[in-house]
């Protein structure tokens, strides 16, 4: 449960900083953004459109992140660095981001924000040793990170078109590029043949399969390989080694995990709001 609050507050994020990137984009000297014909996109339109879209939301997301800043100032609360290093580990390898792009610094800030967040929301309430103990005892399996691959994919029918393209990586051609105009996995197609962290035991790559891409060093790929639907060729970015966390390692997750279950309130800056004194340029009671 954590980690969805922790994906939904990430996602907000990812969705502020896309808007603020085209804003900074289009604010260009040229009258019109674009052209159909003899018709004309003008950018005052398109900042009003975008507007309309999405600068509610946005607004709120800068908002809840000064919020979030000043009221973790006002109470004394900091996270460690191993706190955003577990953290981080566990988003990257527990599920596909669509920010694939975002930088390792940006995902910490990122994550920083929320831990901060929830040391906020439950600042107040009292946990017992006792309590933090048994459920690290009861869920020991949800603090073991099992080795992860990062992997991408190219697709194909046929052996020979697998041996093609392998034989046009070795002579320098992307990999990124050919997945997208031939690999026929439509999903990691779209996103350069990207298919994100994967585990051994999980279904989707064979155990034969599994094996090859277990003897890769990051950077390199395997030769063509037998699959149910043709042939793939995959590409090792990145070895997450397995990792098991002591309790005193994650016992400030624990404590926060079971007094948000307790509390049972939104993880939202949205509380803090009248106490860091919010006034902006929508309705008041949107940010309650």
């Amino acid at each position: 449960m954590k980690n969805k609050h922790l994906l939904i507050i990430i996602a907000a994020l990812i969705i502020l900083n896309i808007v603020t990137a085209t804003v900074l984009f289009i604010k260009t000297k040229d009258e019109y953004v674009a052209t159909i014909g003899d018709e004309k996109i003008s950018r005052q339109e398109w900042l009003t459109e975008m507007e309309d879209r999405f600068g509610e939301s946005a607004l709120k997301d800068l908002v809840d992140q000064k919020v979030i800043v000043q009221m973790a100032n006002k109470y004394n609360i900091t996270i460690s660095e191993k706190e955003i290093d577990h953290e981080l580990t566990l988003v990257k390898t527990s599920s596909y981001l669509e920010n694939q792009n975002e930088t390792e610094e940006k995902l910490r800030e990122q994550i920083k924000l929320s831990l901060l967040l929830e040391e906020l929301l439950t600042k107040d309430v009292a946990v017992s040793s006792r309590e933090m103990k048994k459920y690290y005892q009861d869920n020991k399996e949800l603090f073991v990170i099992p080795t992860s691959y990062e992997l991408s994919q190219i697709m194909v029918h046929t052996k020979k078109e697998a041996e093609q393209t392998s034989k046009e990586l070795k002579q320098g051609s992307s990999f990124e590029a050919l997945a997208m105009e031939r690999s026929i996995d439509e999903f990691s197609r779209s996103q350069g043949g990207k298919i994100g962290y994967v585990k051994e035991e999980e279904e989707g790559i064979s155990p034969s399969n599994f094996s090859k891409i277990k003897q890769l060093k990051p950077g390199n790929w395997t030769k063509p390989l037998k699959t149910e639907e043709g042939y793939v060729i995959y590409l090792l970015h990145e070895r997450v080694p397995k990792k098991e966390y002591s309790y005193k390692e994650v016992k400030n997750q624990i404590r926060r995990q079971i007094a948000l279950d307790q509390m049972d309130v939104p993880v939202s800056a949205n509380l803090f709001w009248d106490e860091a004194q919010v006034d902006w340029f929508y309705e008041k009671d949107t940010g309650k």
